[in-house]
């Protein structure tokens, strides 16, 4: 038992716009059994391109009924059949959310009949619901309204039953999987292709450039986790709308994984990615000698032409890190900007006695930036040369870890960016037995 929905909307995304029109067609498979249709209250301003695209105006539905009104017959029609729409996602979402707000739950599997029609009908030019209607000669006389679409999707879902040979609308129906979730432009089959390993995945869009970059433990549960809900927010659906294809790289651990997605967020600067797309504000420790002859320590923003004793990508990291120094080697808090306070530059150390103490905090800082290799498992190696991300590769072939020449012509180098480098000074303090000095 199937509903054949359409809805015409006042924009793009459920959770902040609203249904202006809907049309079920409740069909058994082989014909028609009832029709329902009207057009709603949405209590706020439809689009004007969406009125120009629709020809609902703000005056048609000002004596509709309000969506409250019609919810329990809605979902009485709903509620025990499989909700058929072209593009199904939009159109669940919409209707799931507003049920939602008047307490109704819709929990019922869903048919896309852009993917059915991929399935039965391969290779065709275009799968809109325009397109393939002019492709099967369906008449549409009132496109782009809820009523005229439900009856050219009936038609559609008719002509696509008679030609299912190989009983894709049984297979889609046996059970609710990821296939009813992912997006209409994607094939499933990228879905099922992908392995079971750590990675990194593209999502891209209908011009085939990369809209997303995502790290995985598991590539394969952390791509369908992306398609498992169907949030009615406008980033969640325009989000899935334009993908098109995903592509992936497979990597050696979780932890180069998570690497080599900063590394291709940097290069590739995907639309839909937000985190560590920003200006790189990176700090640093800087050593200077003052008017009084004392050496100072001071954090400042990193400088083109001066070169700090330590990086850091977040202030509150080389904050800590100073403090550390400030406590171990018993320097003054005032002369390394720590404290400010009117008394702070009062009864200063001797200069030459502070500046040994000091100079052994420099000393310390300098001999943390080492030369090192994380290795994970027997063959993934990374390397960080005198504190500096170098770069990364699984490496099959027997070596000697200590080579630093031979592991760098196995290893594939990378640009450096602050985000590896916090990323991996907090992977060896937490990991040590996975470093190995050089």
């Amino acid at each position: 038992m199937f509903a054949i929905v359409d809805i015409e909307t006042t924009g793009g995304h459920a959770s902040a716009n609203g249904i202006t029109e809907i049309a079920i067609v409740l069909h058994n498979g082989t014909e028609i059994e009832g029709k329902y249709e009207t057009l709603i209250n949405p209590q706020m301003p439809i689009q004007k391109y969406v009125q120009s695209l629709t020809g609902i105006t703000d005056q048609m539905v000002l004596k509709a009924p309000l969506f409250s009104i019609v919810a329990p017959q809605i979902h009485n029609l709903l509620k025990d059949r499989v909700f058929v729409a072209h593009n199904v996602n939009f159109d669940y979402s919409f209707v799931k959310h507003q049920l939602s707000q008047e307490g109704f739950d819709l929990d019922i599997a869903k048919l896309c009949t852009i993917r059915l029609a991929r399935k039965i009908f391969p290779g065709l030019p275009k799968y809109g619901l325009g397109s393939i209607c002019r492709e099967f000669n369906i008449g549409n006389a009132d496109r782009h309204r809820a009523m005229g679409d439900a009856l050219a999707t009936s038609e559609l879902f008719e002509l696509l039953v008679k030609h299912d040979k190989s009983g894709e609308l049984n297979k889609m129906m046996k059970r609710r999987t990821v296939e009813q979730y992912i997006p209409p432009n994607v094939h499933e089959e990228k879905i099922k292709n992908l392995p079971y390993s750590p990675g990194v995945y593209y999502f891209l869009n209908k011009k085939e450039k990369v809209i997303y970059v995502g790290k995985a433990k598991n590539l394969k549960k952390r791509v369908t986790s992306h398609f498992s809900n169907n949030k009615p927010s406008k980033q969640k659906q325009e989000f899935l709308r334009e993908i098109y294809d995903i592509k992936y790289e497979i990597c050696g651990s979780e932890l180069m994984a998570a690497l080599f997605e900063s590394i291709e967020i940097k290069r590739l600067w995907p639309v839909y990615n937000k985190s560590q797309k920003h200006f790189e504000r990176s700090y640093g420790i800087f050593l200077f000698e003052d008017a009084k002859g004392y050496m100072r320590l001071g954090i400042d923003n990193k400088k083109r032409y001066l070169k700090p004793l330590a990086s850091f990508h977040m202030m509150a990291d080389a904050h800590r890190s100073l403090w550390k120094l400030v406590n171990e080697f018993e320097l003054h808090p005032a002369l390394c900007y720590l404290d400010k306070s009117d008394k702070s530059l009062k009864d200063l150390p001797d200069a030459t006695e502070y500046n040994q103490r000091l100079q052994q905090a420099v000393e310390s800082i300098k001999a943390e930036q080492r030369t090192y290799i994380i290795k994970e498992g027997n063959s993934n190696y990374i390397l960080v040369e005198e504190g500096k991300f170098y770069g990364m590769g699984t490496v099959e072939e027997d070596i000697n870890a200590n080579d630093l020449e031979q592991l760098k012509s196995l290893l594939k180098p990378y640009p450096e960016n602050e985000v590896l480098r916090s990323m991996l000074r907090s992977y060896a303090e937490h990991y040590p037995k996975q470093v190995i000095e050089l």
